[in-house]
């Protein structure tokens, strides 16, 4: 009896180099029987020119499963790609660049915030406040200068939706906000230009 088989494509998965890609590894399966031989089917196996990306694509897992359930239907469902990402092991030393990018970035958000302050002309307009309010001249108005700067503190804090590695609530922060749409964007150029099968040249078929 004729039975269907449903896939559906995982968007991104991680291997590790020179693993062997399955069924199950790249998609999510629903079968009535033999669901055990169709997860375990080969796909590929990593190789060391394909570095770091690897794509596969519906039409390999579909072309696997037909020596495996030749007589059944299979339906694919969702993404028709799937972005395999080769993990390779850390160096040690790789370390030490986080103390250096966050020094890096401590001084160079520091210094932009300095500047920014230096252009709007900020510690004369809280001068001008302070003498707004209380009829007196003073050169660093301390009333003004350290509420602004533990409000600053506090909003970038409640901008970024962290703490530290706490989330303060569920609501994604704008930084994540484009980081995943930049990666939507570069996950869509790597499946276009890694995706062999999606480009065909006109002197191919000859």
């Amino acid at each position: 009896m004729k039975e269907t088989v449903f896939l559906k494509m995982r968007h991104r998965i991680q291997v590790k180099p020179n693993a062997t890609i399955r069924v199950g590894d790249v998609a999510q399966v629903v079968a009535n029987k033999r669901i055990d031989d169709i997860v375990q089917t080969p796909i590929y196996t990593v190789q060391k020119k394909d570095r770091n990306i690897v794509i596969i694509d519906v039409m390999h897992v579909m072309k696997a499963l037909m020596n495996v359930v030749p007589q059944d239907d299979i339906q694919s469902l969702g993404p028709s790609q799937t972005i395999v990402e080769v993990v390779y092991e850390k160096k040690r030393w790789g370390y030490l660049y986080v103390p250096i990018v966050w020094l890096l970035l401590f001084i160079g958000s520091g210094l932009a915030i300095m500047n920014f302050h230096e252009d709007v002309s900020m510690q004369q307009v809280q001068q001008r406040l302070y003498r707004v309010i209380t009829g007196k001249d003073v050169e660093k108005p301390l009333w003004f200068q350290i509420p602004y700067s533990l409000g600053l503190g506090l909003g970038m804090i409640l901008f970024f939706n962290h703490f530290f590695k706490k989330r303060i609530n569920e609501e994604p922060s704008p930084l994540e906000v484009e980081m995943f749409q930049y990666q939507q964007s570069l996950d869509q150029y790597v499946i276009m230009h890694e995706n062999k099968e999606a480009m065909r040249r006109m002197d191919d078929d000859s």
